[in-house]
């Protein structure tokens, strides 16, 4: 009675072994966290005792002939498996559960996230122990992840971790605009500062008459700096204009202008791996390296005489998505991605004729090869670059009169003028780095950008070797098409699911087994 009520407690993924040790085992033993010496990790897809395939299953934690043995999903206690994983690998797992309908494998989720098989996994379990989810298998024996439509609700609930990160985030950015808006004000404080200096040192070497007409004269010059700070504070209309167009303050334009704008290909190994992933398995799980050259840093046709059989730039993608070289009949090297090849979804899909001019229309919604966007030196417009590059060499300048008329005082400096002495270390360095910053990121961006369009081209020619292939690419590619094994794992498909109750489901084999026995007597 014990091992049966704990049976009949053990609720979709909540569910472990009962701890009586003299009891008999289920014979639907729950699901387990860790691996054990009978199961085999990581389970891409159960495997079937005995090497062949049963009917309609019954799990069990046993080898038994004709069972299907499958992994866990949770664990008692509070930890949060999700919180576990990088950030990254859990967002991407969750756009393509909800993408997909919240019904995956894991090559299903791989490839549209671009993960790696074992992250992919990993995530997946994590998603479904904390969210409720639950396991499918089908008569194959393949294994797919059910989530409900609110998952995303209930792990919100659970993770401390994920409702502290959007507050993180904000404060990044806060951050972040805080250091573009301090540097950019640096430099109206500098040259406020140093023009300042210059009246009071010219003021003060004057005797009392003099110092009272330079004081009138100059007043109007001190007009300068508060005009300037009316300027950047109420700005023309133009530069409303500007800055309501471009996004950008003037004052944020300075730290653009001096640093940039930041990696315009941030994200792009991400998007790379998701290209590669979605290619392959619309493709039916086997490719050839000539198709996927075009997604990685492959140099170009021309540059590749010497060398042309070498396929070695293919084995990341190998690696990443756990395929495999295969040899056609007439001696193509392929290569086979069984993981992707499993799938619940339907979309997609390669055929026989789509090779040749026809291999855009294969790839509808994927792009025929990835290109980078080249570095720009600023996303300020040339008039506020002028307005800055024109303000960063006033106050260069006044730094360097200030500096000489430093050097000449005879007389100890104090007020103002101390405080400008004892700063001016920093006012050299900050209006040197002004122009020298930009100047040394002018000259790498310059061969950056160069390598960007090189790398740009070369993948360009490698889609086009696609679109009017050789005869030998035509009869490789037509093999790859030939060999593809799609397989698109539908419900009618699945013989047991972890969502009922193991009572529910022992009722439910024992009725398919007499009904078995009655087919096998007929």
């Amino acid at each position: 009675m014990a091992a049966t009520a704990a049976a009949s407690l053990s609720l979709h993924l909540r569910l472990r072994p009962p701890p009586y040790a003299h009891r008999s085992p289920l014979r639907h033993a729950p699901f387990l966290l860790s691996p054990s010496p009978s199961i085999p990790w990581p389970p891409h897809h159960l495997h079937v005792a005995n090497g062949r395939l049963p009917p309609p299953c019954r799990p069990s934690v046993k080898a038994q002939a004709g069972t299907i043995e499958a992994p866990s999903l949770a664990r008692l206690g509070g930890a949060v498996e999700t919180d576990r994983l990088p950030a990254d690998v859990r967002d991407r797992a969750m756009d393509a559960v909800d993408y997909l309908g919240g019904r995956v494998t894991i090559g299903d989720v791989a490839s549209r996230a671009g993960l790696q098989i074992d992250q992919a996994e990993r995530a997946l379990q994590a998603l479904a122990a904390d969210t409720g989810g639950f396991l499918e298998v089908s008569g194959e024996g393949e294994v797919l992840y059910v989530f409900p439509e609110d998952y995303r609700a209930k792990l919100a609930g659970k993770s401390f971790r994920m409702r502290v990160e959007p507050l993180v985030d904000k404060a990044k950015e806060a951050g972040a605009y805080l250091a573009r808006v301090s540097f950019g004000t640096a430099l109206v404080a500098s040259i406020v500062l140093v023009y300042a200096t210059i009246i009071a040192i010219l003021s003060s070497s004057s005797d009392e008459d003099n110092r009272g007409r330079r004081r009138r004269s100059y007043g109007s010059t001190m007009f300068l700096p508060t005009d300037l700070f009316w300027y950047l504070d109420a700005g023309s209309s133009r530069r409303r204009r500007v800055e309501k167009d471009k996004g950008m303050s003037f004052i944020e334009s300075v730290f653009s202008f001096v640093f940039g704008n930041g990696d315009p290909n941030d994200g792009l190994e991400e998007r790379r791996w998701k290209m590669i992933g979605q290619y392959i398995s619309s493709n039916g799980g086997v490719v050839t390296a000539e198709e996927l050259a075009p997604y990685l840093d492959v140099p170009a046709p021309a540059e590749q005489t010497n060398s042309k059989d070498d396929e070695s730039f293919i084995l990341p993608v190998l690696l990443r998505f756990q395929g495999h070289p295969l040899v056609d009949d007439q001696g193509n090297i392929l290569y086979r991605f069984p993981s992707l090849q499993r799938t619940a979804s339907s979309k997609g899909g390669g055929s026989r004729e789509y090779v040749g001019t026809r291999w855009s229309t294969m790839s509808s919604g994927i792009e025929k090869f990835m290109e980078e966007k080249p570095w720009e030196f600023s996303k300020a417009n040339a008039l506020e670059r002028a307005m800055v590059a024109g303000l960063g060499g006033l106050n260069l300048f006044g730094v360097i009169i200030l500096g000489n008329l430093l050097k000449q005082m005879t007389m100890t400096p104090g007020g103002l003028i101390s405080f400008a002495a004892q700063l001016f270390p920093l006012l050299q360095i900050y209006a040197g780095s002004f122009f020298a910053i930009p100047l040394f990121r002018w000259l790498l961006l310059r061969k950056t950008n160069n390598d960007i369009a090189r790398r740009n081209k070369a993948r360009e020619e490698r889609a086009q070797e696609l679109l009017s292939p050789e005869p030998s690419l035509r009869r490789k590619l037509l093999s790859a098409r030939d060999m593809a094994q799609r397989k698109v794992i539908t419900p009618g498909e699945i013989v047991y699911t972890t969502e009922k109750d193991l009572l529910d489901q022992e009722y439910e084999v024992r009725e398919w087994e007499r009904r078995f026995k009655k087919l096998e007597s007929d």
